[in-house]
Formats: C-alpha cells, sequence, structure tokens
C-alpha cells in the first residue's frame, strides 16, 4: 500500500535529549573559527543551526561570509567526534522508540524528520540511540537545506515525490515536535501538528497555539498512533 500520510519528526526536544554535548559542540566549532568561545549561550529550542550559528558570530561581532559555512562544517565534525559522549549522557525522549517502532508497522505512514540540525547532525543524534531504523532519513527535511524552518515541509514533501515516487499535499502531513515553531512551520503550509511538551515548553504554553494535538509526552503509545492516524 502507498503511504496516504507522511508524519515528519523533529529531533532535538522531541525524539531525543542530547545532554550538554548539544550546546558544547557550538561552542567548539565557533572556537574553531573565530578563536574564541561565545560568552554566553544562545537559546537554541525550535532554530535551525544555521540561525542559532548567525546569533553566535552576531554576539561576537564576526560578519565575514565566509563564517557561517565554516561554523556549520566544524559544527559537523565536532558532532561526529562526539558521538561517543552523546549515546552515553544523552537519551531517548520518554516513549520515543517505542511510538516510531508502533507508527512503522502502519505502512499507511511515512515516517521521516523535519529538524533545525544540519543532515549529518541529524543521522548522528538518531543513530546515537538507534532510531533511524524507522525514519526514512533521505526523505527528511534539514536546517543545511534551509535556515527557514517554515520552508521545509515542502522540501519533505518535494524527497518523498522524487525518491520515493510518493505524492502527498501538505494536508497529508503532520509536523511532530516540542516548540513553537514546530507548530509555526506546520501552519505556514496548511500542514497539521502534534506538540510534546518534553522540551522547553509546558503543555499549557503550547496548548495555546492553535495545534491539533498537544501530548505531554509520546509515553501512551496508543493515543499517540491514533491522533497521528485519525481520519486514514
Amino acid at each position: 500500500m502507498t503511504a496516504r500520510r507522511l508524519l515528519l519528526f523533529d529531533i532535538d526536544g522531541t525524539l531525543i535529549r542530547a545532554g550538554d554535548v548539544g550546546s558544547e559542540v557550538f561552542d567548539r566549532a565557533v572556537e574553531a573559527v573565530l578563536g574564541q568561545s561565545p560568552a554566553q549561550r544562545v537559546r537554541m529550542s525550535g532554530k535551525t543551526d544555521p540561525q542559532i550559528v548567525r546569533e553566535y558570530l552576531a554576539l561576537l561581532k564576526a560578519d565575514d561570509p565566509e563564517h557561517l559555512p565554516a561554523v556549520l562544517h566544524h559544527l559537523e565534525a565536532e558532532l561526529a567526534a562526539a558521538a561517543g559522549q552523546l549515546a552515553r549522557d544523552g537519551q531517548p525522549c520518554p516513549g520515543a522508540t517505542e511510538l516510531l517502532q508502533a507508527l512503522s508497522k502502519d505502512d499507511r505512514l511515512h515516517l521521516s524528520v523535519l529538524t533545525g540540525n544540519i543532515a549529518p547532525n541529524a543521522v548522528v543524534k538518531l543513530s546515537a540511540f538507534g532510531l533511524q531504523e524507522w525514519l526514512d532519513l533521505e526523505t527528511g527535511a534539514y536546517g543545511s537545506d534551509n535556515e527557514d524552518r517554515q520552508a521545509l515541509v515542502p522540501v519533505a514533501l518535494e524527497r518523498l515525490a522524487s525518491l520515493r515516487g510518493v505524492w502527498l499535499a501538505p494536508e497529508d502531513t503532520w509536523v511532530i515536535g516540542d516548540t513553537p515553531r514546530d507548530y509555526e512551520c506546520a501552519e505556514a503550509v496548511g500542514a497539521h501538528s502534534l506538540l510534546v511538551a518534553t522540551g522547553r515548553y509546558g503543555a499549557p504554553e503550547l496548548g495555546q497555539l492553535g495545534a491539533d494535538v498537544v501530548v505531554p509526552d509520546l509515553v501512551d503509545t496508543g493515543a499517540v498512533a491514533r491522533a497521528l492516524t485519525a481520519d486514514l
């Protein structure tokens, strides 16, 4: 059966918690390029990696256009080098593994990612906990595709069509994330959204946005799966 619904999962705060390494690799990447670490850390939730790097460069008043790609290059290398630390200190979010396993058995669904991570770092983060097994990462959308998260649902839909021969529309798509930006990127194109309060934002705050579904976590596999497959 051809998939009739596309599920796009955010990574950080939705599927995994990276621990301190998630911030530390930015510090090291910036220092590798500029010779100094940021004096403070920017708030990362819901932002793409290029957005985060731009904020760090602004803090350090580094306006050379070559700095952005250089820092992103080092960010990839730093996370790859820290994969062991990530697996040791990070963890899957509650219920994430079980939910992906369950959803992957439903051939009406196509599971992929929509994340602010650059693509190589998304692979490292998911692989640290074996979550890549249930996700088609080739059809995902990443911060390395566009630093504007609101442009990423169409990227995933185009890849699904060109790589897998499955043509779906935004209204056939659900974005699953943990921040207002996940909701906004779905809302921008008419996709659906399920928000989970396992990141920086609590359920009351997320509940005010207008998402289709808000849950405290992904632990109730059956309830979350029913929400994501409603009307199929």
